[in-house]
């Protein structure tokens, strides 16, 4: 493998991760399906998935409307050998669900395994680790919760969310 094409492998995972999270959060459950092969498999601190089926409809359910998801991941470290490959990304994270007052925030450790198909790379397997959570109960602080996908944002000609005001 040329150090192009490794370069343009860790650049199409890097992608595929990134899409992975902007569909969770944003709730584009196709989308998100999308990022998996059919037998993929998670384990999210013992949370465990034998499907991308089961997987994704336990997203769906349970990180719908009335949560509000941050994830967001860096330091990537993305082994490639030949069809597949590895990864380990630091993810930090934030979830709120306004209606029950609460907020968790933490961090953890995903390690993924990726394999080329004929659409490109997708998820064999992901999960994480956490390294720490924090719980919030959100009647006692003083903060207004705004945002998230919801019927008082619109989309503009370009693409971008825009309040509406």
């Amino acid at each position: 493998m040329t150090d192009s094409q490794l370069r343009d492998d860790v650049d199409a995972i890097s992608r595929l991760k990134y899409a992975y999270l902007r569909c969770l959060d944003t709730k584009q459950w196709d989308g998100f399906q999308d990022c998996f092969v059919p037998e993929a498999t998670g384990d999210y601190n013992g949370l465990e998935f034998a499907d991308r089926e089961t997987l994704v409809g336990y997203m769906r359910e349970n990180l719908g409307e009335g949560m509000l998801t941050l994830h967001q991941v860096h330091h990537p470290e993305i082994d490639v050998d030949g069809d597949t490959a590895t990864g380990r990304w630091y993810l930090v994270d934030r979830v709120i669900v306004d209606a029950v007052n609460f907020m968790l925030e933490g961090a953890a450790f995903y390690e993924d395994r990726y394999v080329r198909t004929a659409d490109g790379w997708k998820v064999s397997h992901t999960g994480y680790r956490r390294t720490w959570e924090m719980h919030y109960d959100l009647t006692d602080m003083k903060v207004k919760v705004t945002g998230g996908v919801s019927s008082d944002r619109v989309r503009n000609e370009r693409g971008h969310v825009a309040n509406e005001d």
